[in-house]
């Protein structure tokens, strides 16, 4: 949907109108209205509604609908004052308790917990006794009151984008903290964000006018609308638009707050793009003046990457450790095609992820050597280290949608590492963000470059990714099943860029896949893991007459060909294949010898 389509229906039309609206009265207001509003009139007290005074007038004869508007300036910047100590507090609670180690965000997240625990309006007027009953201690109060709920806001909005892969690979190529809140959280939480804000505005002026109501806010000879309905709820009986004037400006002002919410909530964060790209801009610079990158060629040898005895664990709910992967080797020659199968859960993105630096705090891995090139992975890491990483190792994910960042254009996203770890200017680094769009295939490139993700199909996404990759000088790319989702056709295209990929930078590739015989035709060496562990290492080439282990056997037999029997129902992998039944595989990555164990019958097909 275009802007101008969004902003031609009927909520964002009311809502623009009715802030228009609002925006007047309180920057003309006072001085329109101020004169008639200020004016004593003791023979003209308490009248009625007339024509001349259509709410009637006051107890100094003074005309009550000109002090309802000349009051929206007081009240509107109350309610506004309040509303941005409450978002400016949320937002800094909420984002420092997203970046705690575990320990410490349990306790800022229990206090959140205790402090929305406690009734809201309780809080309100415990700050009003420590500030006063004035119309700024209202504010303070008001607002102070809500940064917990607002703080959890951030922080669970903030949480759930934080285990995106696109913010994982930011962390492992030297992005640091404030650059992913900045980049990456922030523009990502923006719309919801900012639709909570506007409906609070709503509550808050409501709260206001309470507090006023109550004698705890405006005092006199100020006044606002809920000072305004105190004065005239005391001879409603009398003359009922004395209080149903503030009454009905308080209505409708809190209308107006949610139709802009709603406004906010229809537009699915298009509106929120500047934030975005300002944010790109702040964190590209800032990241220039944290890191001088070398662009020098790294020492070569024999092995783009190596991790030996690699064991992935992660804590149960019960205190217990669950161990997922278990004793592997795994090392990528340069320029070699390596694939990994096996079933869900056997264990090979979690392999893959390790081996590129990947995985989160809530996994626990140990490993006797990590390297790639002569990076030492499993020490820490410096700037330049992690710069290295930025250019000379790619990632492509299985689902590019949440993969690629939402709030970001294609163009910023590939342009990220020759600007920020490669040192180009912005212009240079836009030219080859669109030579690596052309290089995959995606055509008109320059236009590309200024789309979202949303904009581009399944398969120009996954096609992007490769790009993204391919925008650095890659020595090892890792494809995370990047095949998974796509029907044949695109599957075709993208394993065709991979390959041209390959030829063009001689960069290694370790490629995950459920379709062995799809591995078996695209890599060199194929690496078959079941349940943690890596059970045979086989030639692509050879792969179905090399293939000893029962489960590989039991992999290739699933496949049909243009020979099966069509009238017979596809053999399936036999439950006797157990993790139990596996225990005694013999060494990780080598065959079995034939007849060394009963493991290695043929399996039924």
């Amino acid at each position: 949907m275009s802007a101008r389509k969004k902003l031609l229906n009927p909520t964002s039309v009311a809502a623009l109108v009715g802030s228009a609206l609002l925006l007047f009265l309180a920057l003309a207001g006072p001085s329109i209205w101020g004169p008639a509003a200020d004016t004593t009139d003791v023979s003209s007290r308490l009248l009625g509604a007339s024509a001349a005074h259509p709410f009637g007038t006051d107890e100094l004869g003074r005309d009550i609908l000109a002090r309802v508007l000349t009051a929206t300036r007081l009240t509107l910047l109350l309610t506004l004052g309040s509303t941005l100590i409450a978002l400016a507090g949320g937002v800094v609670f909420g984002l420092v308790a997203s970046i705690l180690p575990k320990h410490p965000r349990r306790l800022f997240t229990g206090l959140l917990d205790i402090l929305l625990a406690f009734p809201w309006l309780l809080m309100v007027l415990f700050f009003t006794v420590i500030w006063g009953a004035t119309a700024t201690g209202a504010m303070l109060a008001i607002g102070f009151a809500g940064v917990p709920s607002f703080a959890r806001l951030v922080y669970n909005l903030a949480s759930s984008v934080s285990g995106r892969d696109y913010v994982r690979a930011a962390r492992v190529v030297g992005v640091g903290p404030v650059g992913i809140l900045l980049r990456h959280v922030l523009p990502n939480i923006a719309n919801p964000f900012f639709v909570n804000a506007a409906a609070t505005a709503s509550v808050t002026l409501l709260s206001f006018a309470g507090l006023s109501f109550l004698g705890l806010g405006v005092q006199a000879p100020a006044y606002d609308w809920g000072r305004m309905l105190q004065e005239g709820i005391l001879r409603i009986y009398i003359n009922p638009l004395a209080a149903v004037g503030p009454g009905i400006a308080i209505v409708l002002a809190g209308l107006v707050f949610t139709l802009v919410s709603e406004a906010v909530a229809g537009t699915r964060g298009a509106g929120f793009r500047a934030v975005a790209a300002r944010a790109a801009g702040a964190v590209t610079l800032a990241s220039r003046r944290r890191e001088s990158v070398r662009d020098s060629a790294a020492p070569v040898g024999d092995t783009a990457a190596e991790i030996t005895d690699l064991h992935i664990a992660f804590r149960a709910a019960d205190g217990g450790v669950v161990e997922r992967v278990r004793g592997v080797d795994l090392r990528i020659a340069r320029g070699e095609i390596v694939g990994i199968v096996g079933e869900s859960g056997s264990g090979k993105s979690l392999t893959a992820m390790a081996l590129a630096g990947l995985l989160g705090d809530d996994a626990v891995v140990t490993t006797a050597s990590h390297r790639f090139d002569d990076i030492d992975m499993a020490g820490a890491l410096t700037a330049s280290d992690r710069a290295r990483l930025g250019v000379e190792l790619g990632m492509v994910f299985q689902d590019p949608l949440t993969s690629l960042n939402p709030a970001l254009t294609i163009g910023r996203q590939l342009t990220e590492v020759p600007e920020v770890h490669v040192g180009m200017r912005p212009r240079a680094a836009r030219a080859r963000a669109a030579d690596a769009l052309t290089a995959v295939g995606i055509p008109d490139a320059a236009t590309r470059l200024t789309q979202y993700p949303h904009e581009f199909s399944g398969g120009m996404r996954q096609r992007a990714m490769i790009g993204m990759a391919l925008t650095g000088a890659p020595r090892l790319i890792i494809a995370d099943e990047p095949t998974t989702a796509l029907d044949v056709t695109v599957q075709r295209q993208v394993m065709g860029v991979l390959h041209r990929a390959q030829e063009e930078t001689g960069a290694a590739i370790v490629f995950i896949s459920h379709d062995i015989a799809l591995v078996s035709a695209f890599c060199d060496r194929v690496i078959v893991m079941k349940d943690g562990r890596m059970v045979e290492t086989l030639d692509a080439e050879r792969i179905r007459e090399d293939a000893q282990h029962p489960y590989t056997k039991a992999l290739i037999a699933c496949l049909p060909d243009m020979t099966s029997d069509r009238t017979q129902p596809l053999p399936v992998i036999p439950p006797e294949l157990v993790p139990e039944a596996l225990d005694d595989a013999g060494p990780v990555g080598v065959r079995q010898p034939s007849g060394a164990s009963a493991h290695d019958q043929e399996v039924p097909v």
